[in-house]
This record gives structure tokens, sequence and C-alpha cells, in this order.
């Protein structure tokens, strides 16, 4: 099980939210590529970055801060946020991002994920962003009537190469993820699943390890390594041992 390191990108700068709420927004550094060394400093071999703006426009805006951190680091990026066109993902990968994030575009045009990643073979990943088990869409500003276990099962043998699950409820809120809806969507398809969402200790992180032999790969860890609660060695030392 490998950790993710979360950056997610507002105006240029790494910023964590609220169970998804663009106005709930804190600032924690204007320099998104020194956070990014300073996570790959500490061991981490996977950086979740979001493009929160570009999630809203439906296409990308954080490009240069994005770029920057591509430029100063030699570890795997996955990358989420407006990415909504195969222009756009061929783009990204070309510049060294090693898999896309598909949120929005899952929901409202499945096939367009199933060519993209007929495409570009695992290299597409699917975000399931849910609220009370419903997907939410549109930088979470919308929810749909389409549960997450049934958006899952239909990428089930389109090729996506990673789910990231989050429960907006317990984004950025410190409450522990919410480990029996992940691992009951896990335990739905053969696709690895990211648990996203929540994570506050490395308790947290130990009860996510617990779990992988229920298809759970990695976990996601923003607000906590932020505030300190743990560093980002000490988490991918715990997902190791």
């Amino acid at each position: 099980m490998y950790l993710l390191p979360a950056i997610d990108l507002k105006d240029g700068k790494c910023v964590r939210l609220k169970q998804g709420d663009m106005n709930q927004a804190t600032v924690f550094g204007n320099d998104p590529a020194e956070r990014a060394k300073s996570f790959a400093g500490q061991g981490a071999e996977w950086i979740h970055i979001v493009d929160l703006d570009g999630a809203f426009a439906g296409k990308p805006v954080n490009t240069r801060p994005v770029e920057d951190i591509l430029k100063s680091v030699d570890v795997k990026i996955e990358l989420g946020g407006g990415i909504r066109t195969l222009d756009s993902i061929e783009r990204w990968l070309d510049k060294g991002v090693t898999r896309v994030i598909l949120g929005t575009a899952a929901l409202r045009d499945p096939e367009f994920v199933k060519s993209a990643c007929q495409l570009f073979p695992d290299r597409v990943a699917v975000g399931i962003d849910a609220k009370d088990g419903f997907v939410a869409v549109e930088g979470w500003a919308e929810t749909s009537a389409v549960t997450a276990v049934d958006l899952a099962r239909e990428f089930e043998s389109a090729g996506v190469c990673a789910i990231i699950y989050t429960d907006i409820a317990r984004d950025g809120v410190l409450t522990g993820p919410n480990l029996p809806a992940t691992v009951a969507l896990a335990k739905s398809v053969s696709i690895p699943v990211i648990v996203s969402g929540g994570v506050s200790s490395l308790d947290d992180i130990r009860n996510c390890k617990a779990r992988e032999n229920d298809n759970i790969a990695g976990v996601i860890a923003g607000r906590a390594i932020y505030d300190g609660r743990f560093t980002v060695a000490q988490a991918v030392q715990t997902l190791k041992g």
C-alpha cells in the first residue's frame, strides 16, 4: 500500500478545503513545487494533485504550478481537476503526469472514460466523490442520483487503473476516513481503490493498511500532514511496516 500526500491548487497556492467548499479554503503555502520536493524528500513515491479551479471551470487552470511540480520532483504524479478531453489527457501525460483522474467526466460521459482507457492504457484513474453514497460532480457543487458503487461497476472492464474514493463529508475535517463505505466499494469491483478524505492520524493510516487485502491500494492524506499531525515519512513507514 502506498501513500499519496495531497497538493490541492487554488489560485496557484497550496490549499485545503473543508468538505469541498471553495469558500472554506485554508492556504498552506505559495510554492507548490517546494511542497512537492518536501514530500518526495520524505519518501513519498506518489503525489496526488488536484486543480481545484480547474474542477469548477471544466478545464485546466493551474497549469503552471503543476508543470513546476513535474520539473521539481522525480516521483509518480496523479492529477485531477478539469480534465475532460482526450487532448487534455494527452498533454498532461506527455508533460510527465503518471496518470490522470477523471471525475465529472466519468459520470457525465462514461464512454469518454472508456475511450481514454483504450488510448492510454494504465494511465487513467476515476475519481468518485460521494455525498451520502451518491456521486457529486462539478467540483462537488452538484450531487447526482447515481450511487458510488454503481458508477464504479460501470468501469469494471474498461481498463481504469485506480478508483479514488472520497467521502465529501469527511474531507478536510480530520474525523477519519469512511472506511466501511470505501471497503464496500472496493469489494464490489476488481479495480484497485484509494482511500481519500478525513485521514487525521497515524492510527487512520494503520486502519487503512489493515484493509489492504480488501482491494485497498493506497491512501491520500492532506490536511493532517499540513497540520503536523504526522509526517509523510512516518506515514510512508507505517504503510511499509
